[in-house]
């Protein structure tokens, strides 16, 4: 994607470790009319039954990753993720570069003047290079272990790598230009989300004026 491209979208990308809360502040920025970009949403749309990606994925894993309706058994495949780091690889050669390019294409073709991206690894790749802002989603380690292990009846353990394979918290807060606090209930969750809402609103017309 041309970065430079005069009448793209100003682009703010949402990340934040497990159990942060990145979903439900996604979906606070829908209800508030921002376009978003799911970056989870994409990449379940890709291995999608009957998809050239998750055919690939049986050739190479075998079909114990099928359901009985040949779609996905996504905690089988998230377990083989954090348990196998070559197979971690494979994975993420794959479904990347897919991934990305769907993100680009849906920016191409945006015509808001300014879009919310959410994407888990934002700050892992250095795809995303061409963000204008980040802001990240903060709980404390110990909350991200108790919330994904009541959500997910996920095993600690496999929870801690998923934890590990990501960027540490202080080297994500260090790259945000904006921080939500998710250590709250969701009305202090909100009032966060409706003044960032605000502040892209502004930024982004102000952009746009100077272009």
């Amino acid at each position: 994607m041309n970065t430079n491209e005069l009448q793209r979208p100003y682009i703010v990308g949402l990340t934040g470790g497990i159990g942060s809360g990145k979903s439900i502040v996604t979906e606070m920025f829908r209800k508030l009319d921002a376009e978003v970009i799911d970056a989870d949403e994409i990449s379940r749309t890709l291995v999608k039954a009957g998809s050239p990606a998750l055919k690939h994925l049986v050739e190479h894993f075998g079909t114990h990753l099928l359901n009985v309706d040949e779609s996905l058994q996504r905690p089988l495949l998230r377990n083989l993720i954090f348990s196998d780091p070559a197979a971690k690889d494979w994975i993420e050669q794959l479904l990347h570069p897919l991934i990305h390019a769907a993100i680009v294409e849906q920016i191409l073709h945006s015509h808001s003047r300014w879009l919310l991206l959410s994407v888990p690894l934002l700050l892992e790749s250095n795809r995303y290079d061409f963000v204008d802002r980040i802001v990240v989603v903060d709980i404390p380690e110990e909350l991200q272990l108790e919330r994904t292990h009541q959500r997910d009846k996920t095993d600690v353990a496999q929870i801690k790598r998923i934890i590990a394979s990501q960027l540490p918290r202080e080297a994500r807060l260090l790259k945000a230009t904006e921080i939500i606090n998710n250590t709250g209930d969701l009305n202090q969750l909100q009032a966060q989300v409706v003044a960032l809402h605000m502040r892209y609103q502004e930024l982004a017309n102000d952009r746009h004026k100077t272009n």
